[in-house]
């Protein structure tokens, strides 16, 4: 009976969210510095060059962060693990600014070096994690976690050191805080395969990430190869993520309180999770885009900061809800 409870709840959601999300797409293109009459938004260049690649990539994203705070905090077993746990953020912190203090105009295949550098660097960072928290053949959840501080507190030193030899702080900080301000036809194109294939690979795998919450003994007399899975499903969260800080820098939160929000709503059965974290972390983010380019127009916000204003009070929300009595 719960079961059948959850699945209705989950398809409630998903159809409550898919029309949320198709709703607030369209409304979004019509928001901006600049007015565009209903009857002429398909008509002008603004929507079609600058407005809806952002939106789209807004979308990507938070699919991205979503789906990857949804396969760290199941591998993990750690309700407050997030897509930058490892390390990533981090990584890729020192990468962009790296990039940013040698000119950031560089050209690589198409793209700027700043990307390019983010999304190495992550992926770098990530595999460092996992080789110091690799012992006798096997990782532990808490090493990772622990090697993943380790790390970051690592290349945050060595981030502050380029920003004081470089002097550009203006533009390392900015970055760092997360915008979709640079947003292109590119952008999307680069991003999209890792959102799709990302989450492809994650709904195949959502009966082992079911399997890791009853403990790794359990998964095992399963027939899971827990370290195999870990480590494919870590490479996968991390490419996510990756590709994500690579073109919209830190935006904090999303794979935090999204897969926190939607198992409180459905269960942590994650074949239904797993899409409804995606869709909600699609319409959050394109939410809050909407409101960095339009709640000071024609200022910007960093996006980063929208999400922490968003996301701060609401995860504690969450928190007080866990621990009330009954919940």
């Amino acid at each position: 009976m719960n079961k059948k409870l959850n699945k209705r709840q989950a398809w409630l959601a998903f159809l409550v969210l898919m029309l949320g999300l198709i709703a607030v797409f369209i409304l979004s293109l019509f928001f901006g510095s600049v007015s565009i009459a209903p009857e002429k938004l398909w008509q002008s260049e603004i929507v079609w060059q600058i407005r809806l690649p952002r939106v789209i990539l807004a979308g990507l994203i938070g699919l991205l962060l979503s789906l990857s705070g949804v396969i760290l905090q199941g591998v993990l077993r750690n309700p407050l693990a997030d897509p930058y746990i490892l390390g990533i953020s981090a990584g890729g912190a020192v990468g962009a600014a790296l990039a940013i203090s040698m000119g950031g105009g560089i050209v690589v295949l198409g793209m700027s070096s700043v990307p390019i550098a983010a999304f190495i660097f992550s992926l770098l960072a990530v595999f460092i994690v996992y080789k110091l928290a690799k012992v006798g053949g096997r990782t532990a959840p808490e090493t990772l976690i622990l090697a993943g501080v380790a790390l970051s507190a690592f290349c945050s030193a060595i981030l502050a050191l380029i920003i004081i030899v470089s002097g550009n702080l203006q533009t390392i900080y900015f970055w760092l805080l997360g915008s979709l301000a640079w947003a292109s036809w590119g952008n999307v194109i680069t991003v999209a395969p890792y959102a799709l294939i990302g989450a492809g690979i994650v709904y195949f795998y959502s009966k082992e990430l079911n399997a890791l919450l009853l403990g790794e003994e359990m998964a095992a007399t399963l027939g899971i190869d827990v370290e195999q899975v870990r480590l494919i499903l870590i490479v996968v969260a991390s490419v996510m993520t990756a590709a994500a800080v690579s073109v919209a820098g830190l935006i904090g939160f999303v794979g935090l309180i999204v897969p926190h929000w939607v198992r409180l709503l459905i269960g942590p059965n994650h074949r239904l999770l797993i899409p409804i974290a995606s869709l909600s972390g699609m319409l959050l983010m394109i939410l809050a885009d909407t409101l960095a380019r339009t709640m000071l127009a024609p200022l910007e916000i960093p996006i980063g900061i929208i999400m922490s204003l968003i996301g701060a009070p609401f995860f504690l929300y969450l928190l007080r809800r866990r621990r009330a009595p009954g919940k």
